[in-house]
């Protein structure tokens, strides 16, 4: 007959080694899915990454909603973030001309997706041909012609070519969850194809419309879904334009008759207001950036598709 022993500190032994290996496991669980930082400089970046990293991470950004990408100063925590970040995504000092300075202390892997591989980019001057401005100057005062047009993002094919980098590198610095970013590149690359689909509908009517706006920041969408801007409002930063120049503006929207102006949030030029009084021209905006969007695995494609809508929507009730 065999016998049973039951002793209170071998019972208490037991449960703490138990408890141990759940914790242990636990652990081990944790540590298979690796806490990769992820820090890029503008939200449209953040969007994407947010598409690789689904249900796997989250990235971070750099700059605060409405902050411009073109005069941004660094804090000292923005610095302690840029060294801290495991995988840094900018656009390249065509953009963001403040990085450079910083990013040279780095020692973790840092990205200028203008430098890619496979990018589709655009020049200031282009389509010079097009561009009808008040005083003969093609181009707002923030970029020069010839220069290369940074704003890059706002073009599917380059997000394609942005998403694909990025889960090669996550995929790199997290083995464990490398299948899962190579479904979720798949997954933002179907969407891709299906939001062109939904916008090249939903703009087709407004094709040929004459339209101006205050930043030459949409050429990429424009070229990739048959539209083009008539005109630059150009207005150097923080200085407001002679009578002259706003007469010339205004005779310019005067010659176009109905037509859209649009300007960027979060502020409206007060200039807007001047140029269009008593004209038969309806003020608009167009966000670049997504600045009020929340960030998630769709919010690059609600970016573009919202240029679209807003293109579209000022534009049809001309």
């Amino acid at each position: 007959m065999e016998t049973l022993l039951c002793y209170p500190f071998l019972t208490t032994r037991v449960f703490t080694v138990s408890r141990f290996l759940v914790l242990f496991v636990a652990f081990i669980a944790c540590s298979a899915q690796a806490d990769v930082r992820v820090l890029t400089s503008i939200k449209p970046l953040q969007q994407i990454a947010a598409a690789v990293q689904e249900g796997v991470g989250s990235p971070e950004v750099l700059l605060p909603p409405g902050a411009s990408p073109h005069h941004y100063a660094l804090r000292p925590s923005d610095v302690r973030r840029v060294g801290d970040a495991d995988l840094l995504y900018w656009i390249g000092p065509d953009m963001e001309s403040f990085l450079p300075r910083v990013l040279g202390s780095r020692s973790k892997a840092t990205v200028a997706v203008q430098s890619l591989p496979g990018m589709k980019l655009r020049h200031f001057g282009e389509d010079s041909h097009s561009h009808e401005e008040a005083d003969h100057d093609e181009h707002d005062h923030d970029h020069r012609p010839g220069s290369l047009d940074a704003h890059l993002w706002l073009s599917s094919v380059n997000a394609r070519v942005i998403a694909g980098k990025m889960a090669a590198d996550l995929a790199q610095a997290d083995p464990a969850n490398s299948a899962r970013y190579q479904h979720n590149l798949k997954v933002f690359s179907d969407r891709m194809d299906a939001l062109d689909e939904r916008i090249k509908a939903r703009v087709a009517g407004i094709a040929g419309k004459p339209y101006f706006v205050f930043h030459e920041a949409f050429d990429y969408f424009e070229a990739e879904y048959g539209l083009k801007h008539t005109g630059v409002f150009s207005v150097a930063s923080e200085v407001q334009p002679g009578a002259q120049h706003v007469a010339a503006m205004r005779k310019r929207l005067q010659e176009v008759g109905k037509t859209c102006v649009f300007s960027e949030p979060p502020l409206r030029p007060r200039l807007a207001e001047t140029l269009t009084a008593g004209l038969p021209v309806r003020l608009a905006e167009l966000d670049a950036l997504g600045g009020t969007d929340p960030v998630d695995g769709k919010g690059y494609e609600r970016l573009l598709e919202k240029l679209g809508a807003d293109l579209a929507g000022c534009l049809e009730q001309l």
